[in-house]
């Protein structure tokens, strides 16, 4: 018997739409994970890219549960001194909703160069517009 692995090259990708409006971000970020990852898939090989295209629209509707909205933080430090700069989720939300999205599924897939490649195939819009009719994206069921 030998063990399967699938090539990139030989996998089809496909292209799917989640709606996040009043989803909760947690479920749209492990959702759209797990479809870039192909997780889902047979053919899944934890080592290759096997995952498919994911399409993240009214990002800015995305529910976030508790006091999240006003007590969560997002850091970042430039580096210099007094170059520290924090935001809560209300703030990101008003300034660039898109990152509540994207931050959230960049943590739930691997942290290297397979990571990188999985990710450049998240789209997140702000609207519920896309530029991706052309390929025809399936929508996604959330629970």
């Amino acid at each position: 018997m030998k063990t399967f692995s699938a090539r990139a090259a030989d996998v089809p990708r496909k292209w799917w739409i989640i709606d996040a409006k009043d989803q909760v971000l947690g479920r749209v970020a492990v959702k759209a994970a797990n479809l870039l990852r192909g997780k889902e898939k047979s053919v899944f090989t934890p080592h290759v890219d096997t995952g498919d295209f994911v399409i993240v629209v009214n990002a800015e509707k995305v529910r976030i549960t508790g006091k999240k909205e006003e007590q969560k933080t997002f850091m970042s430090f430039s580096g210099y001194v007094g170059g520290h700069k924090s935001e809560n989720v209300g703030a990101r939300r008003v300034r660039h909703p898109e990152l509540l999205i994207e931050r959230a599924v960049r943590g739930m897939i691997p942290h290297n160069r397979l990571g990188r490649s999985v990710y450049r195939k998240l789209k997140v819009y702000r609207g519920d517009t896309h530029p991706h009719a052309a390929q025809q994206p399936a929508p996604v069921k959330l629970r």
